[in-house]
């Protein structure tokens, strides 16, 4: 066969076959450890608060199981700020494959319903990946307050209608969405101080500056251990084993009420789909392995491990559930009024 510019080698057509054959024969081994080399390098999980606190508990130790698996290091980076949006648009934006973030109730749930716009769209921008952990919200007075438990308190409240304070670690912030839940189903008012941060508020309730906070179980238990604050009521479903003489919300009159923080894992929607799946994978293990169970549990942490199919339909019911609350409480985010 005469050399054309499509076949300039004069080649015929079963020769052309095996000649590409070869050619892919050897092109695919590379292709394939190309995608069988992720993760490259280590891989960067975002917090986006600052450090210490149940957020960091958390993603250090989904971090340190899933580096045994991964055959790459998970460091932490803690990047907090304007409640955690700059973390958040950060990882959006990044293309490196390699960087992810630490979902939580407040920048998945919540930040969208407060903050007129925001530089990302969390539904959109993001893929989950699996629900890490669930941390209990517990709802503690001063120990100088006349009451012993919730239904104490909620008499005690309406009795001197805006004349309690309680803190939290910001406006939005998973204690002020906690006790404005409260609020609602039990009809109470009382006036919310915001801090900038979980520590310095801890600090006003302890001196009796506030009356009440809800704060997630793993910072308030040494303190309420040695009688710095009185634990009125979990939020969780189940009573606590670390706390067992203390009844639930739900137990004290208010059937199905339930608060917990959560956290969970997400990476920018643009990862590969393999490297989506691969990395879930991993992370579901890691979550559902005994010691993150028993680093969490040490911190009265659950330890949860879905899909990323189920926590993408947890954040979504999570989110129907907390928009009338924020709209009845009209939270706005810092400096908005």
């Amino acid at each position: 066969m005469p050399a054309t510019s499509s076949n300039p080698f004069g080649l015929h057509q079963n020769q052309r076959r095996s000649l590409l054959a070869a050619t892919s024969g050897l092109l695919l081994p590379a292709w394939a450890h190309a995608q069988a080399a992720w993760p490259s390098r280590p891989l960067r999980l975002v917090v986006p608060f600052a450090p210490g606190g149940s957020s960091e508990i958390v993603a250090r130790a989904a971090a340190a199981e899933i580096s045994k698996t991964l055959g790459q290091n998970v460091f932490v980076d803690n990047k907090p700020g304007a409640a955690g949006n700059i973390a958040m648009q950060e990882v959006a934006a990044s293309t490196d494959e390699h960087t992810l973030i630490l979902g939580h109730i407040g920048t998945l749930a919540v930040n969208p319903f407060i903050f007129p716009k925001l530089p990302y769209d969390v539904n959109r921008d993001f893929t989950p990946i699996t629900l890490l952990s669930k941390v209990p919200s517990l709802y503690v007075v001063h120990p100088d307050l006349p009451i012993r438990n919730l239904a104490e308190f909620i008499t005690y409240a309406r009795s001197k209608p805006g004349q309690l304070n309680y803190g939290s670690a910001g406006n939005g912030s998973a204690g002020h969405l906690a006790f404005e839940y409260l609020k609602m189903v039990t009809n109470t008012f009382m006036v919310h101080v915001p801090y900038r941060g979980t520590g310095p508020m801890l600090t006003d309730l302890m001196a009796g500056r506030l009356q009440a906070a809800a704060v997630g179980a793993p910072a308030l238990l040494p303190f309420i251990k040695a009688g710095k604050l009185r634990c009125i009521a979990t939020g969780t479903a189940q009573r606590l084993p670390q706390m067992p003489d203390v009844p639930t919300v739900a137990e004290q009159g208010f059937k199905g009420f339930e608060m917990t923080q959560w956290y969970g894992l997400m990476v920018p929607s643009r990862w590969a789909k393999p490297h989506i799946a691969k990395f879930e994978a991993e992370a579901v293990k890691a979550a559902r392995s005994a010691a993150v169970k028993d680093k969490l549990a040490q911190e009265t942490a659950l330890a949860v491990g879905n899909t990323g199919a189920e926590f993408d339909a947890f954040i979504k019911a999570e989110q129907a559930r907390w928009k009338p609350v924020i709209d009845r409480a009209q939270i706005k985010p810092e400096g908005m009024g």
